[in-house]
């Protein structure tokens, strides 16, 4: 009986052993996650990367990027022109349904002053190119890249769309997938407002922020 008594108090002893260890290596992982965010932040923080605020009415921040002939386009050389700059990838689904609708568009609007430049967040060229052949693309394609989406607020996902007015100013940034009727909606204002387009920029985040 006593062995029997001995047992089970040792056994007792051996499982509150175990469960105080296991205990502590919990404690020692979540600590040690708690320290890898608080590093994450800190070199986040110091490392000289910076998100950039992009909302209605700031200059839309200029870019060098590769077509995909490899030559170079410059967003500053659209300046007085409607541009639209669509961030999309070949393999995101509802860029793949907007795309042909921005081909309409620019069908449409390009004689007015529209030009829809494009910004693939693809690894490569290659599918981007026999994506443009098959849906007959009939605007220009750059090459994106991590800098370019710091510098437009963070592309964490797609598609995002900017309109940026004649004056090189961000008159509106769509988040998902847009109906088509929104952007002409707001080309059409953009392209009435040839002389006034930061007064109607104003107007329209006015009017934005007082429903919100």
């Amino acid at each position: 009986m006593t062995s029997v008594r001995t047992g089970w108090i040792r056994a007792t002893r051996w499982r509150r052993a175990i469960s105080d260890l296991l205990v502590k290596r919990k404690k020692v992982l979540v600590g040690s996650a708690a320290i890898a965010v608080v590093l994450g932040i800190y070199f986040f923080q110091h490392s000289g990367v910076r998100q950039r605020s992009v909302l209605p009415g700031a200059l839309a921040p200029d870019f060098s990027l590769p077509l995909l002939n490899s030559q170079q386009l410059q967003l500053s050389a659209f300046r007085g022109k409607i541009v639209l700059l669509d961030f999309w990838a070949t393999w995101c689904d509802p860029c793949r349904e907007e795309i042909p609708r921005f081909v309409d568009l620019q069908n449409k609007y390009g004689s007015q002053g529209l030009e829809i430049i494009g910004v693939s967040m693809d690894d490569g060229p290659e599918p981007v190119r026999d994506f443009y052949q098959h849906y007959k693309m009939n605007y220009p394609v750059v090459m994106g890249n991590a800098t370019i989406g710091e510098l437009y607020g963070g592309i964490l996902g797609l598609p995002i769309a900017f309109l940026v007015g004649r004056d090189g100013r961000i008159y509106a940034k769509h988040i998902g997938a847009t109906d088509v009727s929104v952007f002409e909606k707001e080309i059409v204002t953009l392209l009435q407002n040839k002389n006034n387009a930061f007064t109607t920029i104003n107007n329209c985040w006015r009017s934005i922020t007082a429903r919100n």
